[in-house]
């Protein structure tokens, strides 16, 4: 009895003295928690501050199979009326799935909780009410705040604002790019959990408070994107085309108003949807660069006025065909020498006038005009994946390149760029770099607006008056020789200036130009003398015009948008403008 009790007294004083230290942190260790905070994620806002995205409250239900299976069983083996392991299970997985639906997988939940992980995930994204209810019934299933990304306007804008991963990090468009800002930063606390996993009461330490992420603020007008999404998808399918995109900036700011391109995705049923399988997920209006045709001809006509080369009312003798650096070039259609006037040769898009009047100019400052109108370059708008498109440097220009590039041939850029060559000459020759975040704000209400580089003055005021006016020939109507080749665009009661475009594509088989697959342009504004909007379209290989109608062009699109914007905000009508004479005699 001695011997017992001196081996007792021993034990004890070896677990209480010497091991205490040692067993108190391993029973400390095995009872703390830290648990992460989640931030809530900021939202994505129209100018108008309307919704695009934002996040709502949930739960996400877990399960411990490993430490839910010991504690059945061993309540089924001291009262055999408790339920077996299998009986909760086969409970648990009918009501999980009576209440989330298709949202879960009977059998795959049933797999997770029997298996013998020591955690999972049952379901994420529940609504937290539908989660009360599941684990008031059963205990052994914990509740984690978890979060849904919500996007009321569905495909609305998608090309621009993205979509979200299934642990709700940015996936694609500015749901990426803008992460950092709008995810926010995770808190943490530290807590006591006692053999039941409940919290121990007053163990709360370490508190360190999440920090949510911003709201940014966009400078898209959900009405007017939701008006050119429609616009958009409609002209692809009654012209056939392949893919057809199109933006409104503001004149004045070259904020980014609208931005579509057809064929978008629904991030609100989850960019793996099947129903997202055959959508475009990028933004191919700033990603996608492709040779612009006769839209380009703005620069050639601004340089020939701002270097003083020739007026609107000079006659040129044009022939049906020229050659530069070995090069022939004709214009579309045939004819021998006609008398067209300066405003004639952009209204009729004649490319051997353009040419003629880009001779006058002359290589030099024809390269440096490229320049200044931002070709070539990043635009800096704000969005992921932003093409530079291509200008081939001066000095590698080869024979012919000069017999190109005035008529949009041998240059690339991207649909944004050539909506911000023509905000140079609506915004009287200053071009504003685009742009499509208006401010961020901070949780703590603090309010960033990005810092906009610096505009850069391309023409003179007058010179851009000039151009406006001398680019309503395009869309003058007119049954004999004064019509202009973008007339469906014409808006009764206003007065327009834009441009046509037609540039053939790269034959694969040949590597030549193609005859019979094109890229389709126009780029305006409106209206011709105070500028509100400028919008650009652009229609890869379509079959025929955007309203349906025989031929290919546009110019119905830009008619439309155009139409609809100067309705909508009550702009005045113009006031009644001269004729302007295309040709001669």
């Amino acid at each position: 009895m001695t011997l017992m009790l001196v081996a007792v007294v021993g034990k004890l004083m070896w677990v209480q003295v010497v091991r205490a230290p040692e067993l108190s942190a391993q029973s400390a260790s095995q009872r703390t928690v830290t648990t992460k905070l989640p931030a809530t994620r900021g939202d994505i806002v129209d100018t108008n501050g309307k919704p695009l995205a934002y996040t709502v409250d949930a739960r996400a239900l877990t399960f411990q199979p490993a430490r839910v299976r010991d504690e059945l069983t061993e309540a089924h083996t001291k009262d055999p009326e408790a339920p077996t392991v299998e009986e909760y299970i086969d409970d648990a997985v009918a009501m999980i799935s009576a209440e989330l639906g298709d949202q879960v997988d009977a059998r795959e939940l049933r797999k997770e909780m029997s298996s013998g992980k020591q955690f999972v995930y049952l379901a994420r994204q529940v609504d937290p009410r539908k989660a009360s209810k599941i684990t008031s019934e059963f205990g052994k299933i914990g509740s984690d705040p978890d979060n849904i990304r919500e996007y009321p306007g569905g495909a609305l804008a998608a090309n621009i604002i993205g979509a979200t991963r299934w642990d709700g990090s940015g996936l694609v468009g500015l749901e990426s790019s803008m992460q950092s800002m709008l995810a926010g930063t995770a808190g943490s606390k530290t807590y006591d959990r006692g053999s039941g996993g409940d919290v121990i009461p007053g163990s709360v330490r370490d508190v360190h408070p999440a920090q949510n992420g911003s709201t940014v603020e966009l400078t898209i007008d959900s009405d007017l994107q939701y008006f050119v999404q429609d616009a958009v998808q409609k002209a692809k399918d009654a012209s056939g085309a392949q893919n057809v995109s199109a933006l409104v900036l503001d004149a004045d700011t070259a904020q980014v108003l609208a931005m579509s391109n057809d064929n978008t995705f629904d991030p609100s049923i989850g960019v793996g949807d099947p129903a997202n399988d055959h959508a475009e997920l990028g933004n191919i209006s700033v990603t996608t660069p492709f040779e612009p045709g006769s839209v380009n001809k703005i620069i050639t006509a601004s340089a020939a006025i701002e270097y003083g080369l020739t007026t609107p009312e000079e006659v040129l003798q044009v022939p049906g065909s020229i050659t530069m650096d070995g090069v022939t070039v004709a214009d579309a259609w045939p004819h021998g020498v006609a008398p067209y006037t300066t405003t004639g040769i952009f209204g009729k898009s004649s490319n051997v006038g353009t040419l003629m009047l880009a001779q006058r100019v002359g290589q030099d400052r024809f390269a440096e005009m490229v320049k200044k109108f931002g070709l070539g370059q990043r635009t800096g708008v704000g969005l992921p994946g932003e093409s530079a498109g291509s200008v081939p440097p001066e000095d590698q220009w080869s024979a012919g390149t000069f017999a190109n590039l005035p008529i949009g041939q041998g240059l690339s850029m991207t649909l944004l760029q050539m909506a911000d060559m023509y905000q140079t000459i609506a915004n009287d020759g200053l071009r504003v770099p685009p742009r499509i975040v208006e401010k961020v704000v901070g949780p703590d209400g603090q309010v960033t607006t990005p810092e906009a580089p610096d505009p850069v003055r391309v023409v003179s005021p007058e010179t851009a008056s000039t151009v406006r006016d001398m680019f309503r020939a395009v869309v003058q109507d007119d049954g004999g020789n004064q019509r202009g080749t973008g007339v469906p665009a014409a808006v009764e009661g206003y007065q327009v200036s834009g441009k046509t475009g037609t540039a053939q594509q790269i034959d694969p088989d040949c590597g030549c130009y193609s005859n019979s697959e094109y890229w389709i342009t126009f780029a305006g504004m409106a209206p011709t003398q105070d500028p509100r909007f400028v919008v650009a379209v652009m229609m890869d290989r379509p079959r025929r015009s955007a309203d349906g109608s025989g031929g290919m062009s546009a110019a119905p699109l830009f008619h439309d948008i155009a139409s609809w914007l100067l309705q909508r905000e009550q702009v005045p009508l113009s006031p009644p403008a001269p004729k302007l004479i295309l040709q001669a005699g």
